[in-house]
């Protein structure tokens, strides 16, 4: 006999349970190819079975393979396919060589599920994961094929090549390299850094959702070198494999040229989406610098990039996304860097006087320095202590790279630091001062100072007038004292160029004779590389309603679009352009006579002039 009663409670349990599970039908998820060979090589993610589609079904991209569902890498919604809408589709990924697995998974999110509280960089709700659809197998890279993230700096001493990379286990590594490709008969050894997870000064550098293994940072130099000849290298060892060839033109220290590619702010690219804004714009300043360095042929040039680098800001997979994607460059010619906002700053590093604390706050999202003190070697020995609190059983690693300055052709190049001490009586203005003072202007005519903040913008937006006040006080007089000839910022990210400047005064372009000659820098906010926030211009006060925009006689020339500066310079003549991004040519030059006369050329000259 059929008892209806219990029948009818039994149906009730099974429609209640099924209505409060999160059950779909199986969504089929694979991967193609499992092992890549080396950073930059795509990946295949195929699904189907996805029922109902939905615009906010995506794809997480994790590494490690077992993070945490929050704790992805980067998104794409299931939507950038054609045919998602019948449940079905792919995509193809380029992933960088993080030195652990990769795992790919499904997620449903809906419109309900959005948590204003969960926000990304530009305040955008970041994707629920309450609801997984499917996971991939894991997909890995090959062993054996050598280092990554290959960067060459100068030494600062004749006849050498600094050569950084990363390798997964910290093994011992060489570099060997020679004139000829098929002959690299020179082998130097490297030493080997690393940074932990314990370093770093806060959130969300030393939490699972920031914090990757960074691998070992090797660090080996190539001495002996002949002046101004092309050579090969190759960096890794026998037993864990070699990189790919590369090639540079090493220095030489009799040569009167100087050919340099110099911006601020780039930062780098992903393809797909993160936690924070990253700057697609850097892939276009980096392919301009490859055709200008295809143009000079086998002259030695370098890069300068005035701060704010990677704009990881405590997503460190962001760094080895920014080392992979400027190797073309970086390995050709040597990087140079100074320290900028988004590297070091944090409210426990110890120089942050009264008037800074508005100033210096949270922007390097918790590195404090370590990341860039590590991944790069820059001549001089400038450190400082950063804001970590010392992990147990050792100290936290300095801040390097701060300030320092050497001779490239006809030019003095000077870098300083604006988020550490830069007042009279630190360190760090006692070398300003005796580096400026020292220089022989008879063996380089040229003296280029570079910084990340500003002395000088119109840019409107921007709270660090006492520090631009703090510079001009402090700074300005042993700039103009020396004779500086180019001033360089980055910060602001627009391109501006002023007239010959002191205390907010254009100097008097007119020769009476050189004792007469007021020779003021010139200084150019060059922070256009790729950051893509952009504040408006100094308006006028009184058209609070119908904003006014005036361009102040002291500045010369501005312009909003994305590029890079170039200086090409001999014993006679210094010439800085600026290339923009969207077409690839001069907008504006220019030239510094010895001993510091200045013609402007705006837009005159070709891109290719004096290579």
């Amino acid at each position: 006999m059929i008892n209806f009663r219990n029948s009818t409670i039994l149906c009730c349990l099974l429609i209640l349970i099924a209505s409060s599970c999160s059950c779909y039908s199986e969504v089929l998820i694979s991967v193609s190819p499992k092992t890549l060979v080396k950073s930059g090589d795509s990946v295949t993610i195929r699904w189907s079975g996805v029922e109902s589609p939905s615009k906010l079904d995506w794809l997480g991209i994790y590494s490690p393979a077992d993070s945490s569902h929050d704790n992805f890498i980067g998104y794409v919604f299931l939507s950038s396919s054609p045919g998602w809408e019948y449940g079905s589709g792919s995509i193809s990924i380029p992933l960088v060589n993080l030195r652990s697995a990769y795992q790919f998974r499904i997620f449903r999110w809906s419109e309900e599920e959005v948590d204003d509280t969960r926000m990304d960089d530009d305040h955008n709700p970041l994707p629920g994961t309450a609801h997984v659809l499917a996971e991939s197998e894991e997909v890995g890279f090959e062993t054996g094929r050598g280092p990554e993230q290959v960067h060459l700096s100068l030494t600062g001493q004749d006849g050498e090549m600094r050569v950084m990379f990363v390798t997964h286990d910290g093994k011992e590594s060489f570099v060997r390299y020679g004139l000829a490709r098929k002959n690299l008969d020179q082998v130097a050894g490297t030493r080997v850094g690393r940074y932990e997870r314990e370093h770093m000064c806060g959130a969300p550098a030393n939490q699972s959702i920031g914090w990757r293994d960074p691998g070992y940072m090797h660090d080996g130099v190539m001495v002996n070198l002949k002046d101004g000849r092309k050579y090969f290298y190759q960096v890794g060892s026998d037993t864990r494999g070699w990189s790919n060839i590369y090639s540079f033109v090493s220095p030489d220290r009799n040569s009167k040229e100087t050919i340099a590619f110099l911006f601020g702010d780039m930062g780098t690219s992903t393809p797909y989406n993160t936690f924070l804004r990253t700057q697609e714009e850097s892939n276009s300043t980096i392919r301009w610098i490859i055709r200008d360095i295809q143009a000079v042929g086998d002259k030695p040039a370098m890069i300068s990039h005035v701060g704010d680098i990677s704009y990881a800001r405590g997503y460190s997979w962001l760094w080895d996304t920014f080392f992979n994607q400027i190797e073309p460059i970086a390995s050709m010619v040597p990087y140079h860097v100074c320290i900028g906002n988004h590297e070091y700053d944090w409210p426990t590093q110890p120089w942050r006087p009264d008037w800074a604390v508005p100033i210096y706050k949270q922007d390097s999202g918790g590195e404090c320095g370590v990341p860039y003190s590590l991944r790069f070697n820059m001549p001089g020995n400038s450190s400082e202590p950063n804001g970590a609190i010392a992990p147990i059983g050792g100290k936290a690693p300095m801040t390097q790279n701060l300030y320092y300055s050497l001779d490239v052709g006809a030019v003095h190049f000077v870098y300083i630091s604006t988020e550490t001490d830069f007042l009279p009586e630190s360190n760090q203005y006692r070398f300003l001062k005796e580096d400026l003072e020292s220089v022989d202007r008879g063996k380089t005519p040229f003296v280029v100072v570079q910084g990340h903040r500003p002395m000088y913008t119109t840019s409107s937006g921007h709270k660090d007038a006492p520090v631009r006040q703090r510079m001009v006080q402090h700074l300005e007089p042993l700039l103009v004292k020396n004779r500086v000839s180019l001033a360089l910022w980055g910060h602001v990210h627009r391109y501006e160029r002023f007239c010959p400047l002191n205390n907010f005064t254009c100097g008097n372009l007119e020769m009476n004779g050189d004792d007469d000659w007021k020779a003021f820098p010139v200084h150019v906010v060059i922070g256009m590389g790729g950051q893509d926030w952009q504040p408006v211009w100094e308006p006028r006060i009184d058209h609070p309603s119908d904003p006014v925009y005036p361009q102040p006689l002291r500045s010369e020339f501005r312009a909003g679009q994305f590029g890079y500066a170039r200086i090409v310079a001999d014993m006679d003549k210094l010439r800085f352009y600026y290339v923009g991004n969207h077409d690839g040519k001069v907008h504006d030059v220019v030239e510094i006579m010895a001993p510091n006369r200045l013609v402007v050329d705006s837009g005159a000259a070709s891109l290719y002039d004096d290579l």
